[in-house]
């Protein structure tokens, strides 16, 4: 970051665990930077990407996610493990719109580890220092993000269908869940189901603006001609867009 500048930071902490380790963290003096700020919920499981988005959007530079530890969740429906999916979904969201995924970061803290919760903190914090303002040390200017993260938001409703109906671990375990996600079979799930959606989803707000011709298009959004002109076959197939002949633009169907 600059001289004088710091990161803006943006925690959700689970009510039972993590933010009882902030808590400790605070009575025992430990330190960790101050300009991460905590919201408490009442679990991880809370936290929505609608979330996420909206804080990256609006000025954040990182958002953290702490919750109970794997298996030791207040609640029977283990929700820290819907923590974990919809992190990892979302990480491979930000990556996909050229945002560093690593400005979103999930971890497990109990109610008993101050300490941990306060490295945590600083490392994180440090990181997020390093990255710079968001769009900084990704090459992207703040309108170009702001657009591409409401589009992307915008998308959340359908993307919670596609968790459930598609990319749901049949086994709650940690080994599960890290080998799902880290699997060609999610990342084929990912092209499928929500990249395409994405793309469409923001072709489809250029055009609100005003009627675009492909390179234009290709610009805006990083994508390569071919690209674009797939996904406008697939826009023109759901009649969401049209090509004018008049002004040999797209426009909104």
């Amino acid at each position: 970051m600059g001289s004088g500048s710091r990161p803006k930071i943006l925690g959700f902490v689970c009510n039972w665990c993590c933010y009882g380790g902030a808590d400790l963290c605070g009575v025992s003096r430990f330190q960790y930077p101050p300009y991460i700020r905590l919201i408490r919920v009442m679990c991880s499981a809370r936290v929505d990407m609608a979330h996420i988005f909206l804080a990256l959007s609006t000025g954040q530079d990182g958002v953290f996610v702490g919750g109970c530890h794997l298996n030791d969740c207040h609640y029977i429906t283990n929700g820290n493990y819907d923590a974990f999916g919809m992190v990892s979904i979302c990480k491979k969201i930000l990556g996909h719109i050229g945002v560093n995924p690593d400005r979103l970061r999930l971890e497990w803290v109990s109610a008993g580890e101050g300490i941990r919760f306060a490295n945590i903190m600083n490392d994180f914090g440090a990181q997020i220092a390093k990255f710079g303002p968001l769009g900084q040390s990704e090459g992207i200017g703040e309108q170009v993000l702001k657009f591409r993260l409401e589009a992307a938001a915008k998308l959340v409703p359908y993307i919670r269908l596609v968790q459930t109906e598609r990319m749901r671990v049949p086994v709650r375990t940690e080994e599960e869940y890290q080998k799902f996600f880290a699997s060609d079979e999610f990342n084929r799930l990912f092209e499928e189901t929500i990249a395409e959606k994405l793309a469409i989803g923001q072709i489809v707000a250029l055009l609100q603006k005003e009627p675009l011709a492909t390179p234009e298009i290709s610009r805006a959004l990083g994508l390569t001609p071919s690209e674009v002109s797939r996904f406008l076959i697939s826009s023109s197939r759901q009649k969401l867009v049209r090509y004018d002949e008049g002004m040999k633009r797209y426009a909104l169907a």
